[in-house]
């Protein structure tokens, strides 16, 4: 039954990392460059056994909200230094969740 679970959980991820992969860059490329390693770093912990199920959708969760925010804040064809500023605070925080939960005791069995 875990075995199953995981392999669900791991078709969801792979599906919330593709919806966000397509959606259109932004004009930062840093913005851009820091969504995908930690893209990344959440699909590392998910296959080390790292991140549990739970914890990969919550960190997936606040990836795409940060995706979100960045589309709302494109609406009007470009990106302000506050709203810079404002998106990288939110990558600085998920950032920090990522490691958080990569490195406390919870851990999911690999098989």
């Amino acid at each position: 039954m875990k075995k199953i679970v995981g392999m669900v959980t791991a078709g969801v991820l792979s599906l919330m990392l593709s919806g966000l992969a397509l959606a259109g860059p932004t004009d930062d490329p840093g913005i851009q460059k820091r969504e995908q390693n930690q893209e990344k770093r959440i699909q590392q912990g998910v296959k080390s056994g790292q991140l549990t199920p739970k914890e990969a959708g919550r960190l997936e969760a606040q990836q795409a909200k940060i995706k979100q925010d960045e589309e709302r804040m494109k609406a009007d064809g470009t990106l302000t230094k506050a709203e810079r500023r404002k998106l990288k605070r939110e990558q600085d925080r998920a950032s920090g969740n990522i490691y958080r939960k990569k490195h406390n005791d919870k851990t999911e069995e690999v098989k």
